[in-house]
């Protein structure tokens, strides 16, 4: 045993003893002498001096403010908007588990139900201060916690810190926009873009998408796992340091290249320079921070807009989110050192700190200009005010383009020509100092990818008209797991003919959108991106790294082909495939759901008399149970609902996930707690059990009582190019997609 393994098992053995690591709960009050882990000591006088003399919070209001920092954040949850479930879950939260958890009580006192965050739409937000210990002390509570922890992993519930939910509300996303988020992960808010683009559920492909990026490599993967519950055809993750993001082209109507401006993008500090270059005019660029240092705030705004020179402006957003409680942007700043020495401006700055400290982190000089720059328009959110965390948002709208980006008159170079933009070489933004290397204006890296023929041309050009051009483009550096491709399909590609005639697509059915992930070999899955996207990725993908595109719709079924077709339907695909299928489809009514849900292979006759006949019909194979509410009546889920399925020679079978198969029996009415002893050895509070059996609780409309057995056996799919062997990544991913879908979801009946 090696001296550092020794030490661990001493240092072990020592937390294991009363007072150690396994008692730090039992410390009483603030500053014990418990052994163990030290309390933490919430002070910082430098802080608090820092921030008093600032006056950034109101008269008689501080105390209360460092209060606020030193207490836990409410946990905070969003019912994903774009889904027509989510008057459903809606319902179902406040109409049954917040009743319920009104009438709890824990220790003598009741529980308070969580509320509504008044500024969120719709009701679609709420927080509560329940924490992970008091829900484990109630059979009510832990049902609570089940059902949130269910429908997050299905995708209908998200877990997010209340204040980051403001930018993408400020964004004002419409279905036709192109999106950007440029530092994405962990994805709370991108999927909250997703949502807004999908705001129609009637319309399978919007025509904008959102590219989410992040710098980690490992962290794009989580943010897969975010954005793929939210199964979008509309959604690119790619993984490039946002300051030297690529620019991209796209194929313009007229048949030559586009270079691709977004008409709304996320984006934080030092990556604001890019983020407005990338920008269309006429487009919002929201900056935000989890700051209310005015250096990372206020300075860099006023930074950009003094760069600008006009073509950017802040935009009003006093009207925008009614409820929301916040504080105009300040104008007045100044300097602190770590040391508590102030300086009120850049002349006071001594040369020995002039690398550490720049005149942009001061406000302008100039007081017309300052003015100009309407830094009132900035929101400031302060933690005490609505129990939120301390936040900063401001939304910027373009003009016209940068003036370092504006192009030469026509007559200097051929319209033909792409003409690559420059950056000026000037000051860095506050706190970003030039690196030795590093070119472009603020401290922002040149476009890090490689330089195309007609970019090469342009540059030749630029040198002989003698105009300043940008410094060469390096080569685009690549880390982390290498994907496996992304492959369209043509039109006339064999596996089509056989998918078509079996479900009898649509001819509109884009065909072309759909890829693969392999060259060789058998193809296993199908994904579908929508066109704006394969626009996007054919004319980019030697310059930018994408790990994980579109959305599944068939996967290949080695029994399917004695039947007509290799190829299932995916449930994660179901809502964008369905509007091309024209036969397959059975239609079903709520009981009929309950037994496909409830049953493990229930027999043709277990069906309602019209499905029943309908499913007679049609031949083995995969098909698509369809529920269609009845506006007539309120019994029953008020949003249809597709389900994929198989109907076998004398049964019919259900193939839904474990965590989407509970969220449409609640929706029914069905009750599903799980019994925490019926879980596995192993098997911790709060994980799924692959593989083996455990005992849920169902309760059908509020009477009837059935403890079920659940068989759940995982699908894992093999991580290796398609048809070919492969090595699984160290995370088990590796075409981007947390693998995750449920073959076989076996719910018994054993006693009523």
């Amino acid at each position: 045993m090696g001296k550092r393994s020794r030490q661990r098992k001493k240092e072990h053995q020592k937390n294991s003893k009363p007072g150690g690591r396994d008692s730090r709960d039992n410390a009483v009050g603030l500053g014990c002498h418990h052994t163990g882990y030290a309390d933490i000591v919430k002070e910082n006088k430098l802080f608090e001096t820092y921030y008093k003399e600032l006056g950034l919070v109101p008269d008689g209001e501080f105390d209360q403010f460092m209060e606020s920092m030193r207490e836990p954040l409410p946990a905070t949850i969003r019912i994903t908007g774009y889904k027509s479930h989510a008057k459903e879950i809606l319902h179902c939260l406040k109409n049954k588990y917040f009743k319920e958890i009104q009438e709890v009580e824990i220790d003598g006192q009741k529980i308070e139900a969580p509320q509504p965050l008044s500024w969120y739409p719709d009701e679609l937000a709420w927080h509560t201060n329940m924490s992970r210990k008091i829900l484990r002390k109630s059979p009510l509570l832990e049902k609570f916690h089940q059902f949130l922890v269910s429908e997050t992993e299905s995708g209908n519930i998200s877990r997010q810190e209340a204040v980051s939910m403001i930018p993408p509300l400020l964004m004002k996303i419409e279905p036709h926009h192109k999106i950007l988020d440029m530092c994405a992960a962990p994805g709370s808010k991108t999927a909250q873009l997703i949502e807004m683009l999908h705001a129609d559920m009637d319309i399978p492909f919007p025509e904008g998408f959102v590219i989410a990026n992040d710098v980690d490599n490992k962290r794009c993967y989580l943010l897969v796992h975010q954005a793929k519950r939210l199964n979008s055809p509309c959604i690119m993750v790619v993984n490039h340091d946002a300051s030297c993001i690529p620019r991209l082209q796209i194929d313009s109507p007229d048949g030559g290249k586009d270079t691709l401006f977004y008409d709304r993008i996320l984006c934080d500090i030092r990556i604001a320079v890019r983020g407005v270059e990338q920008l269309a005019v006429g487009g919002r660029m929201v900056y935000s921070t989890c700051s209310l240092n005015p250096i990372e705030d206020e300075a860099v705004i006023a930074t950009l807009l003094e760069k600008s020179e006009g073509a950017l402006e802040l935009a009003d957003t006093s009207a925008e989110l009614p409820g929301l409680k916040w504080l105009p942007g300040v104008s007045k700043w100044k300097l602190m050192t770590k040391e508590g020495q102030w300086y009120n401006d850049w002349s006071e700055v001594p040369a020995n700190r002039h690398t550490q400290i720049r005149p942009t982190m001061f406000p302008p000089t100039d007081a017309e200009k300052l003015a100009g720059m309407k830094l009132e328009r900035c929101m400031r959110i302060l933690p005490h005010h609505q129990n939120t965390g301390g936040f900063f948002v401001a939304v910027l709208v373009k003009k016209a383009p940068m003036p370092w980006n504006r192009r030469h008159p026509k007559e200097q170079l051929s319209s033909s020509v792409a003409q690559p933009e420059a950056s000026p070489v000037e000051t860095p933004l506050p706190g970003l100092p030039l690196e030795d290397g590093e070119g472009g204006e603020m401290g922002v890296k040149e476009e890090a990818a490689e330089i195309s023929p007609k970019e090469a041309e342009a540059g030749d050009l630029i040198k002989e008209a003698k105009v300043c051009g940008p410094p060469p483009n390096k080569k685009m550096k690549l880390h982390g797991f290498k994907e496996d491709p992304f492959v369209f399909l043509t039109a006339d590609d064999p596996v089509f003919p056989p998918i078509e005639s079996f479900y009898d697509l649509c001819p509109d059915f884009p065909k072309i959108n759909v890829l693969t992930r392999t060259h060789e070999g058998k193809k296993r899955h199908l994904y579908i991106v929508s066109k704006e996207l394969r626009n996007v990725m054919l004319n980019n993908s030697e310059r930018m790294k994408v790990i994980n595109t579109g959305v599944k719709v068939l996967s290949r079924n080695s029994d399917g082909e004695e039947f007509g077709c290799a190829f299932r339907l995916a449930q994660e695909g179901i809502y964008t495939l369905f509007p091309y299928i024209r036969s397959r489809i059975i239609s079903i009514s709520v009981e009929d759901i309950k037994v496909l849900l409830t049953q493990e292979n229930p027999y043709l006759s277990k069906l309602e008399d019209a499905a029943h006949q309908q499913a007679k019909q049609i031949g083995m194979g995969s098909i698509v149970l369809r529920y269609q509410p009845d506006n007539s009546s309120s019994d029953g889920p008020q949003c249809p609902i597709e389900l994929c399925g198989w109907r076998g020679k004398t049964s019919i079978r259900a193939f839904v996930p474990r965590n989407e198969r509970f969220h449409y029996l609640r929706m029914l009415g069905v009750e599903v707690f799980r019994d925490k002893q019926g879980q596995g050895p192993g098997t911790r509070d709060g994980e799924e059990k692959v593989d083996g059996e455990e005992k849920v609780e169902v309760k059908v409309d509020g009477e009837e009582k059935v403890e079920v057995k659940v068989e759940v056996k995982m699908e894992v799919e093999e991580v290796v190019n398609d048809g070919e062997e492969g090595v699984e990544t160290e995370n088990g991913i590796k075409d981007g997609s947390i693998k995750d879908e449920l073959k076989e979801v076996k719910i018994e009946a054993t006693s009523t």
